[in-house]
């Protein structure tokens, strides 16, 4: 049998990872159509939406509070970060058509076979990620709305953690930055752009099953200052002076005198 490493959402409550990331999403929040709404959070310093065309989201400042808004109909991802730790949530405008997780449920009991899932006001989802094949069916299955964070209890065995990390490297490899498990955790460092590290941060929960404790070690850049505007003035060559011709008066005719 191969080692395993123990239950990702067993350590979790034990280390109090500095970051977690992963499908599925942490919360669900309808929004309505045109209509904005306040979210208060205990600390919130900034937030990220996938599509802004389906929602609005910004951090009013001062106040740990958010200021929502549904532009179009449809479903879309916020990542929101604070103090060393983010989250991600499903925003729903709108009533989008139901997803049918029933035959990703399907799929999923093959790849994985001791998978154990309820839906309803009891949902959970346990099973043992043995392999790419049991990981990917997950990740088809997460990324649905059927389950967020709280409703899972994976325990992943070495290959399958082993194929999720080359996963995660091939993603952060053209940002400049690297991962490594450490223990339970995974452990992302380097020096990016601010904006490479949002990028970051979206592709290792896009590419992660279940909750990952997270140790962030990225050097954010400071933005390059703008070219400074050349000072005109001291590439300006003096031109030529310009002669000027000064024309005389025509001489004046001397006074006819009229005959007597």
């Amino acid at each position: 049998m191969p080692a395993r490493m123990y239950s990702l959402g067993a350590l979790l409550a034990l280390l109090v990872p500095a970051l977690a990331l992963a499908w599925p999403v942490d919360l669900v929040r309808p929004l309505e159509l045109d209509k904005e709404q306040f979210q208060k959070l205990a600390a919130v310093e900034w937030v990220e939406v996938e599509d802004p065309s389906v929602a609005h989201v910004e951090v009013l400042q001062g106040s740990n509070e958010l200021l929502l808004s549904g532009r179009k109909p449809g479903r879309t991802l916020m990542l929101l970060y604070a103090e060393g730790r983010f989250a991600v949530w499903r925003l729903t405008v709108g009533n989008p058509p139901d997803e049918d997780v029933t035959p990703r449920l399907a799929a999923a009991r093959k790849a994985c076979p001791d998978l154990k899932a309820t839906q309803g006001a009891e949902r959970a989802l346990t099973a043992t990620v043995k392999d790419a094949a049991c990981r990917a069916a997950l990740l088809e299955v997460l990324r649905t709305d059927a389950f967020v964070a709280r409703d899972l209890e994976l325990t992943f065995d070495v290959p399958a953690l082993q194929e999720q990390l080359t996963s995660f490297t091939t993603a952060l490899q053209p940002l400049g930055l690297e991962a490594r498990y450490s223990g339970a955790g995974l452990v992302v460092s380097g020096s990016a752009s601010r904006e490479d590290w949002h990028k970051a941060l979206w592709e290792l929960f896009r590419r992660s099953a279940g909750r990952v404790p997270l140790e962030d070690r990225v050097e954010v850049k400071a933005p390059e200052p703008s070219a400074a505007t050349p000072d005109a003035g001291s590439d300006v060559k003096p031109e030529p002076p310009v002669e000027i011709e000064i024309l005389k008066p025509a001489p004046k005719k001397p006074a006819r005198k009229k005959a007597q």
